[in-house]
């Protein structure tokens, strides 16, 4: 039996990678850990899907920035939640 821990770290970045880190990020692919990656072009944003009983959030965001990846920020997967509604004044 395997056992594997999914994690999603999201990051976004500054410019378009070029063809060269296109490349270096196919490499990344290729690290054992690392499940996939998925890349919105028009959101600036590369989603890394990895083993986090194998590879750490640090490791992960070091390999995405090695690659030439010009992150901006780490972005989260939790939704904002909505403020809580404040109470009703007692009379």
């Amino acid at each position: 039996m395997v056992l594997m821990t999914t994690v999603d770290i999201q990051f976004r970045y500054a410019t378009q990678p070029t063809e060269q880190v296109a490349v270096a990020l196919a490499s990344v692919r290729d690290v054992y850990g690392i499940r996939r990656l998925s890349m919105d072009r028009p959101a600036h944003t590369l989603l890394v899907e990895y083993d986090a009983t194998r590879l750490s959030a640090s490791v992960v965001t070091k390999l995405v920035f090695n690659a030439g990846v010009d992150i901006v920020e780490e972005l989260s997967l939790i939704p904002a939640q909505p403020p809580e509604p404040a109470p009703a004044p007692v009379a």
